[in-house]
């Protein structure tokens, strides 16, 4: 790299470095804005997300299949199959097509083995816990007509449901960093509508001359207190003349 190239690359990186203070500073001198924006933005997500909250609740329960594990991927397949979710709809009665009742149902295999964990999730706890165990019974006798698998067992039934983490918490969070944006950006607004002068480079750009000397703020007590000072200085120093 040149010795131009160098000094322009300096440049560069003191330009970013100054843009930065810059940045900070602007931020810095109306961080109010952004606290305030931001404790609004999350306090009306913490309520929007609890008045429009609805609970769901979860029910499980547990298969055991006689296969190995690659036939494993295409039962939980079947699992979720309109075959299967369409027998567990009508049983149920349920007033909504199978895809939607199979979108309330998830199915896994426990850390690779031959036991599937299978649950539903619904508004309702007791509709959850039937079509846990509905679907498990329809599973059992679909594989063994369609797939020839007999070795299958219900080991234990769904019994009760239980609540569900909800997405308040992210409704939360998306709240807390739209605040900070939004704050964030506030105050940029408010800084590029204040006319006031604010730095040497402006009144350079401005005026077209260069800066030669500031004065910097001082505060009035302690400009008054050095006042006068100085006049009892200067009393003293005629006094002293006088004699």
């Amino acid at each position: 790299m040149s010795e131009v190239e160098q000094k322009n690359f300096l440049k560069e990186v003191n330009g970013k470095e100054i843009n930065l203070k810059e940045y900070y500073e602007v931020i810095k001198k109306r961080i109010w804005i952004v606290a305030i924006v931001t404790i609004l933005t999350t306090l009306a997500g913490f309520f929007y997300s609890h008045q429009n909250n609805t609970e769901f609740y979860q029910a499980s329960t547990r298969v055991i299949v006689d296969v190995d594990s690659q036939k494993m991927s295409t039962l939980l397949v079947m699992i979720k199959d309109p075959v299967v979710m369409e027998k567990v709809t009508k049983q149920l009665n349920l007033q909504q097509p199978a895809e939607a009742t199979a979108g309330q149902v998830q199915a896994a295999s426990i850390d690779g083995s031959q036991v599937i964990s299978l649950s539903a999730t619904s508004i309702d706890p007791s509709t959850a816990v039937n079509i846990a165990n509905t679907t498990a019974k329809v599973f059992k006798d679909e594989v063994g007509n369609i797939l020839n698998i007999k070795g299958v067992q219900l080991l234990s039934p769904a019994k009760n449901a239980y609540p569900v983490d909800s997405n308040q918490s992210q409704i939360i969070i998306i709240a807390l960093i739209a605040g900070i944006v939004i704050g964030i950006g506030l105050t940029f607004l408010l800084d590029s509508l204040d006319g006031k002068v604010k730095k040497e480079s402006e009144v350079e750009r401005i005026l077209g001359v260069p800066v030669i000397g500031t004065v910097s703020n001082m505060n009035k007590q302690k400009l008054k207190s050095s006042n006068k000072t100085e006049t009892e200085v200067e009393l003293r120093s005629e006094t002293v003349g006088s004699k």
